[in-house]
C-alpha cells in the first residue's frame, strides 16, 4: 500500500469510458469541471457536459428532468453542498420519483478541512441514506472506484457515489470485483473486526497490522456500500466477536449506526463507533483533523485496545463519542 491515487481520475476517466459506449451518458456539475476532475470529459464531450453554476438545487432538479428525457446523468459537486443545499430535491426529484440520476459527492468528508464546517461533509451518509430508493457507495481505491461508477450506471434508479479528493493506496487485489450491497473482507480476524469505508479502509488497514504487532487479531471488512447493506457480511463479523466501525462522518446516522441497526436487530454484540462526535469539526488540514478524532491508524489502534480492555472488564455502553 505505497503508492497513492485519487479516486476522482478512475471516476473521470470510467466516466469517459461509459459515454463513449452510451449516448445517454450526460455530465452535470455546479461550476466544478476542475474539482470534479470533469476537464477531460467536457473536452471529449462539450456537447454533453452541462454547467449550471453555482446552484445545486437547481443542479439536482436538470439532472432529474434529464434523466426523465432518457440521459443518464451523473450530477457531480462538492458533496456538503449536493446534499446539504438540494436535499429536498434529492428527496423528492430523485428518490421519491426514483429518477436515473447519479450523484456524485466531491471531496466528501473533511477533505476540505481548511475551509471548515461549511465545506465538511460528515452528514451526507445519514441525509442520503434515510431517503427511500437511494443507493448509497463509498468506495475505497481506485479500483473501486471504477468498479462502483460502472455498477451505478447499471443499476437503474438514483446513486449517492460519495467519493474523496484525499489519495489512497490500492487496497484490493488484483481480481476483486465490486457488487453494490456486497462487503468484502480485506482481512481475517478473531479478536475484533474494524468495518470501514472509503478513505478509512486503508486506514484500518494499518491499524490491523498494529494492533498484530501487540497480540491482536483484527479483521478488516470494507463496507462500501451503506445502502443496501451488507446483512449477511455484518452477522458474520458479530459472530467472531466485537465490532469497531471506522468513518469519516459523524457517528450519527452514518456508517456506524447502519452497522449498528443490523447487530441490534440479529446479532447483538460489543460495538464502538470511531468517527467524528456530535459537533462540527474544527478547521484544519485533513491530517490534523484525523488525528484530532482518532481516525489515523495508532488512533484507531488505541481506541481497540480500549475498547477491547474495557471488554474485558465487562463495560457494557456502546461508545458513541458524546
Amino acid at each position: 500500500m505505497s503508492a497513492l491515487f485519487d479516486c476522482r481520475i478512475a471516476f473521470a476517466e470510467t466516466l469517459i469510458g461509459l459515454a463513449e459506449a452510451d449516448s445517454r451518458v450526460v455530465a452535470v456539475c455546479n461550476d466544478s469541471i476542475g474539482s470534479s476532475n470533469l476537464k477531460a470529459f467536457q473536452k471529449r464531450f462539450p456537447d454533453r457536459t452541462i454547467n449550471v453554476g453555482i446552484a445545486e438545487q437547481n443542479l439536482v432538479g436538470v439532472g432529474a428532468g434529464l434523466a426523465n428525457g432518457g440521459l443518464l446523468p451523473f450530477v457531480c459537486g462538492a458533496s456538503c453542498f449536493l446534499t446539504g443545499r438540494a436535499l429536498e430535491q434529492v428527496k423528492i426529484d430523485l428518490g421519491y420519483s426514483r429518477s436515473n440520476v447519479k450523484l456524485c459527492g466531491m471531496s466528501s468528508g473533511m477533505a476540505y478541512g481548511e475551509l471548515g464546517p461549511t465545506h465538511h461533509s460528515i452528514e451526507d451518509f445519514a441525509w442520503t441514506r434515510a431517503i427511500a430508493n437511494m443507493t448509497v457507495i463509498a468506495p475505497a481505491d481506485p479500483m473501486e472506484t471504477a468498479a462502483a461508477v460502472r455498477a451505478a450506471a447499471d443499476l437503474y434508479g438514483p446513486v449517492f457515489l460519495r467519493l474523496s479528493r484525499m489519495p489512497v493506496p490500492v487496497v484490493h487485489p488484483e481480481g476483486y470485483e465490486f457488487r453494490i450491497g456486497r462487503a468484502a473482507w480485506l482481512r481475517r480476524g478473531v479478536d475484533v473486526t474494524l468495518i470501514a469505508n472509503g478513505t478509512m479502509v486503508c486506514r484500518a488497514l494499518r491499524a490491523a497490522s498494529l494492533l498484530e504487532a501487540k497480540g491482536i487479531s483484527a479483521g478488516v471488512m470494507n463496507m462500501a456500500t451503506v445502502r443496501p447493506i451488507d446483512r449477511e457480511a455484518i452477522g458474520e463479523a458479530a459472530a467472531t466477536g466485537p465490532i469497531i466501525t471506522v468513518e469519516e462522518h459523524t457517528v450519527y446516522g452514518g456508517l456506524g449506526g447502519a452497522v449498528a441497526e443490523v447487530v441490534v436487530a440479529t446479532h447483538p454484540t460489543r460495538m464502538r463507533l470511531l468517527g467524528v462526535p456530535g459537533e462540527f469539526a474544527p478547521t484544519g488540514e485533513a491530517a490534523f483533523l484525523f488525528e484530532h478524532y482518532g481516525l489515523s491508524p495508532e488512533g484507531i489502534c488505541e481506541s481497540a485496545v480500549e475498547f477491547l480492555e474495557d471488554a474485558a472488564c465487562g463495560t457494557r455502553e456502546m461508545h458513541l463519542g458524546d
